[in-house]
């Protein structure tokens, strides 16, 4: 698959330090395809390693046996086909309408499984029937795990000028259990798919900026307090600093793929060698295997080039930046605290971590001042989204400030924009008044807005 049209999207010199969010690697794009180009200062020479890479986050992995010896292993377990198939246009999921009855299942929306205890890194332990994700998909000749049933009931409120809202309260639940009941305490934990712009950008933000950010939270007055999540990276066998994942239980891009490569899709590959069947599963187990047997499924050479594409894949620059209402926005942005937690800019520096340092670029991403508006720090966000499942250092009200670059593209890329660590929210607002915990002070600013205030606020974090 070729890249997007290159008219649509452009890098544009005379682009304010404000607008180039990811530094020289920021194109100008919107429309559809925003979230699908290559980092505008990539050499020529690896744009066809990102085209390669493109190809397989993109494409349909198929049921083995198969004769695209490239491309089988699916499963037998899975939520989508390819890592394309929740990250649409490399873009953001939406759960299910489930207005229209219960016959649709998610794809973009998984549920992580868990029960009482930590792993032998410390992580979660996996829910001993179903394991560590259900799987409501599955190859012929293997049952899928289950449903996932998705109630809402709607929680009211009103702005200090009387102006009512509605935000959508989900109730997750699973049925058609295929191997019985779930372990008691058993704890689930959904989770949508991102928008994959300017992973590889944030990989490169030093674990100092980090560290430094809850030193600075944890010495200044008021009840915002990150925490650094530290967690068990798969490929480079050590405890690094989380970054990826809505609890930051992912240190790399290298851990997050082969880990949605071998839970979301049901690839192999060299750091994640064993299928997730569990004991119970007998037809999971007893299923060819792709790769004509051989494990992994996927091979490192292929694996290194799906990282590396995500790993370059562009923000896009912000719009409007300097119009007046925009500029209003950013000012009561800052006022309501929101920058805290979503720190606007970094410098990048280093290397990505091993073993993808040396297979994986970084010259083009090094060094670049980037805006992303996170300080990918833990932080309690009360009871309303708590999912009381820990991961890791996090703990069950604890989730990880989501990037906001590139958050008013989405409607474009995706024609949706829910928000939030399970697409509740539908757009910034509701986003916001989900908000508690740490937050509180916050959205309690932002119920004091008039309507002017709060269409500059949202018209602000639209134009990251």
């Amino acid at each position: 698959m070729g890249l997007p049209p290159a008219a649509v999207a452009t890098a544009e010199a005379e682009v304010s330090e404000e607008e180039r969010t990811g530094g020289a690697a920021t194109v100008h794009a919107t429309g559809r395809n925003a979230f699908s180009f290559p980092a505008a200062n990539l050499p020529d020479a690896e744009r066809t390693r990102f085209v390669i890479g493109n190809s397989f986050f993109r494409r349909n992995w198929v049921q083995a046996p198969a004769s695209t010896k490239a491309r089988d292993g699916l499963g037998p377990l899975f939520n989508a086909r390819s890592c394309g198939g929740c990250h649409v246009q490399d873009g953001r999921g939406q759960p299910p309408d489930f207005t229209r009855g219960l016959s649709e299942q998610p794809v973009a929306l998984l549920m992580r499984l868990s029960v009482p205890g930590q792993g032998p890194h410390g992580g979660p332990v996996d829910e001993p029937t179903y394991g560590g994700q259900f799987q409501n998909f599955a190859v012929q000749g293997v049952p899928p795990e289950g449903r996932v049933d998705i109630r809402y009931t709607t929680v009211r409120g009103r702005f200090a000028d009387g102006t009512p809202y509605e935000l959508l309260k989900p109730d997750y639940r699973l049925s058609r259990l295929a191997h019985g009941p779930l372990a008691k305490g058993t704890m689930l934990g959904p989770r949508i798919a991102p928008q994959v712009i300017g992973v590889g950008l944030l990989e490169l933000i030093p674990a100092a900026e980090i560290e430094r950010n809850a030193r600075e939270q944890a010495a200044a007055p008021g009840p915002i307090k990150g925490r650094v999540n530290r967690v068990w990276d798969a490929p480079s066998q050590q405890v690094l600093i989380g970054r990826f994942g809505w609890k930051a239980n992912a240190a790399t891009l290298a851990h997050q793929t082969g880990a949605a490569f071998r839970d979301d899709i049901g690839i192999t590959s060299t750091a994640f060698p064993e299928e997730g069947c569990t004991p119970a599963q007998k037809a999971c187990a007893a299923a060819p295997r792709g790769a004509q047997g051989k494990a992994p499924e996927i091979d490192d050479k292929t694996f290194r080039d799906v990282v590396f594409y995500q790993a370059t894949v562009a923000p896009p620059a912000r719009r409007d930046a300097r119009d007046a209402q925009v500029l209003k926005g950013q000012q009561l942005f800052r006022q309501a605290q929101c920058a805290t937690c979503h720190r606007p800019s970094y410098t990048t520096a280093g290397a990505l971590f091993p073993p993808l340092s040396e297979q994986v670029t970084s010259r083009a991403l090094t060094g670049q001042t980037i805006h992303p508006y996170t300080d990918l720090l833990l932080h309690d966000m009360g009871e309303g989204l708590a999912d009381g499942r820990p991961d890791f250092l996090a703990g069950g009200r604890d989730w990880k400030t989501p990037p906001l670059w590139g958050i008013g593209l989405i409607p474009e890329v995706n024609g949706h924009q829910r928000l939030l660590h399970d697409g509740r929210a539908r757009g910034v607002l509701e986003a916001i008044l989900w908000h508690d915990g740490e937050a509180r002070d916050a959205r309690e600013a932002v119920l004091r807005m008039d309507k002017a205030e709060r269409e500059a606020l949202v018209r602000f974090v639209n134009s990251l």
